[in-house]
Order: structure tokens, then C-alpha cells, then sequence
């Protein structure tokens, strides 16, 4: 009996053991970063060990290749790029593969499709967005599909012109989501299934409130709404999402109601629960706030306003785990590690950090 209760232990907690949580972490490389970083996590403590780094010239956004081979980061310069790295699962390093335009500049942001094949780059100072093909050996092809967006908004100092902020997939992948921070439009295109070739959908785009300045969007895990977090304004809208259509549902602030400063939000994710919403807060806030979702209409009540001690707090992320949030305070040069209470969805500091020059992205790469 002894020997079969221990077969049983053995048997239900090596596949957990043997999971490995790598933190990726892109930077601003103008104070001296190397780009790219890696760190093997520790999603039981929340320590974080660093791997490796690779060099590359501002890799302010990062998508992961659905089998965890392959990264691809914006280069943020003048002369957009986009450049692909091979992943390797010992060591955490990774190895450069090759570079490709991002067809503008000032890329901002990048996604790839469920296959693995398609990388869209969007690009903020360009006012526009990139298709390419990815080949087998994870190298990027030149873009196949460049879209060039018009039009200007009322703040007349951000808005003088088309600002892509975000190319991000609906949950099945069949469309692409583009928030315009200078038209305070969210363009939809629908991904044609075998090329991934884009073209506007039955409903072109989604508008919100005049001076806004649309950011990131997110889709909840489970349930049919969308969160689109922006700048501008400080202030979230709530979507009812279907087959490509948004239909506005709320819009609300990401600031206490008492709050008088400046405005800049930027990141904004759903719990891997799906339970509670949480925006980053620049400006004069250097805040996330945390909102429960209602399960049922998708509108949000907030619930806390976590200080992200630190200035600048620009992107975030959960661990694979759902235990803690990582924060990314660029201008305080590291990333706050916080405990996730999942009934309350409140933040506690673990009194953990890394220590990075100005990071700006976090993304995640789990291997066995």
C-alpha cells in the first residue's frame, strides 16, 4: 500500500515540477539595456532568476510562436523593425534569426496568429500596420500587407494623425483589432483563414469618445466582452463582443473619482479567472486598477486602486499561474512583483523586484 500511495505522488506532482515559467522582458535600450531579457520563474515564490539576454535595439513589444520557439519583438526606432529569435528551453537564451521592416515607424506592438505563420507589427508613428509570414525556421519574411489608417482627433498635440497602438486577435483568431490613438477608432478587419490576409470587416470600426485616444484592447477568457483601455482620457470602455462586432456597453474612469492629475494610461488585462480587470495608470497616478467584472453584463466596479510603487508603470502581466502580477515601472528601472489575492482581487507587494533599465514588456513562455 505504501509503495502504491507513493507511485500515486510521484505520478500527480512531476508534471507540475516539471513545468518551467520563463519571464521575457522587453526594454528601452537608451540608458544602456541590452533589449531582451529572460528569467526562469518561480511561480510558487515568486523569485525570479535572470537567464539570459540577447541585443537589440528597443524591443518594446513581444509576441511568443504558439509553440514556444520563437519570439518576435518590435524595434521601437525611427526605422521600424521587426526581428525574430529562436527560444531555447535548456538555458532560457535566445539566439537572433533575422530582421525585417515593420513598413513605419515607430513600432509599437506585434502579435502572431494561432498557427504560428502570421506576425502582424503595428506601428505608432507611422499610423499603420504590417502583415508578414513567418517560415519554418521562425524567420520573418518581408510584410506581404502594409495598411496606412487616416484621420486626425480633437486633442490636437496627440492626435494630429493615425496612431496605431495595438494589432491584437479576436479569441478565435478570425479577426484583427486595431486601436487608432489619433482617431479614437477601433478598426476591425477580418483575417482571411488560409493567407491571413486582412480586409475591413462587415463592421469597419468601432468609435469611442471624442479625445480619448484609443491604447490596448483585451478580451475576457470566457465570456463574450471586450475592455479597451485609453490614454488619453484615463478611462476604460466596456464592449459586447460577437463575431467581429462591438457594441459599447460602459465607459468608465481608471482613476479614483477624487483624482485631479494627469492622465496616460497604457496596459490593461483580464485575470486569468476571468473575475477582475486591471489597467495601468501613468501620469500622475503611477497606479493599476482593479475592477470585478459582473459575470453576466460584463460591466466593471471598481474595487481598488493599487499604487504600482514605482513611476511609469507602461505594461504588466500575470504569471502563467494566475498568482501574481508583474509590473513594469520603466522610469524607476524595474519590475514590482505582486501577490494576487483571487477573492478579492486586491494586490499585496511581495517586497520583490528585477532590476532592469526601463522595461517596457513582459510576456511568458512555459515549457516541460
Amino acid at each position: 500500500m505504501y509503495k502504491l500511495l507513493l507511485l500515486l505522488c510521484l505520478l500527480f506532482t512531476v508534471p507540475v515540477s516539471a513545468q518551467q515559467y520563463h519571464l521575457l522582458v522587453g526594454t528601452y535600450t537608451d540608458a544602456g539595456s541590452d533589449g531582451l531579457y529572460t528569467y526562469k520563474f518561480n511561480a510558487q515564490t515568486g523569485d525570479a532568476i535572470a537567464q539570459s539576454s540577447v541585443k537589440t535595439s528597443n524591443p518594446s513589444y513581444l509576441a511568443v510562436s504558439p509553440d514556444n520557439k520563437f519570439v518576435y519583438a518590435v524595434n521601437s526606432d525611427n526605422e521600424g523593425m521587426v526581428s525574430a529569435f529562436q527560444f531555447n528551453k535548456q538555458d532560457g537564451s535566445l539566439k537572433f534569426l533575422n530582421k525585417v521592416t515593420s513598413a513605419g515607424a515607430g513600432p509599437c506592438y506585434v502579435s502572431i496568429n494561432r498557427k504560428g505563420n502570421i506576425v502582424v507589427a503595428g506601428n505608432y508613428s507611422g499610423g499603420n500596420l504590417a502583415v508578414m509570414e513567418v517560415r519554418q525556421d521562425g524567420q520573418l519574411n518581408q510584410p506581404k500587407q502594409i495598411i496606412q489608417l487616416k484621420g486626425s482627433g480633437v486633442n490636437r498635440s496627440r492626435q494630429e494623425k493615425a496612431h496605431v497602438h495595438a494589432t491584437v486577435f479576436s479569441p478565435d483568431y478570425r479577426f484583427l483589432f486595431v486601436p487608432d490613438l489619433g482617431t479614437d477608432k477601433v478598426m476591425i478587419y477580418k483575417v482571411a483563414a488560409g493567407s491571413g490576409a486582412l480586409q475591413p470587416a462587415e463592421q469597419p470600426f468601432a468609435e469611442v469618445n471624442a479625445g480619448a485616444g484609443p491604447r490596448h484592447i483585451e478580451f475576457h477568457p470566457k465570456l463574450g466582452f471586450a475592455y479597451l483601455i485609453e490614454e488619453l482620457t484615463g478611462t476604460i470602455t466596456v464592449f459586447k463582443y460577437n463575431e467581429g462586432k462591438l457594441t459599447l456597453v460602459q465607459n468608465t474612469s481608471s482613476h479614483p473619482i477624487s483624482y485631479q492629475g494627469a492622465y496616460g494610461s497604457a496596459d490593461i488585462h483580464v485575470s486569468p479567472d476571468g473575475n477582475f480587470l486591471y489597467a495601468s495608470n501613468r501620469g500622475d497616478a503611477n497606479s493599476i486598477a482593479i475592477f470585478r467584472i459582473d459575470q453576466d453584463n460584463g460591466m466593471i466596479q471598481p474595487v481598488g486602486f493599487q499604487p504600482s510603487l514605482g513611476i511609469h508603470p507602461r505594461n504588466f502581466n500575470f504569471d502563467p499561474t494566475g498568482n501574481f502580477l508583474l509590473v513594469a515601472n520603466r522610469d524607476t528601472d524595474e519590475i514590482v512583483i505582486f501577490k494576487i489575492d483571487k477573492q478579492t482581487g486586491l494586490l499585496e507587494d511581495t517586497k520583490k523586484r528585477i532590476k532592469v533599465s526601463k522595461p517596457v514588456c513582459i510576456k511568458w513562455i512555459v515549457t516541460k
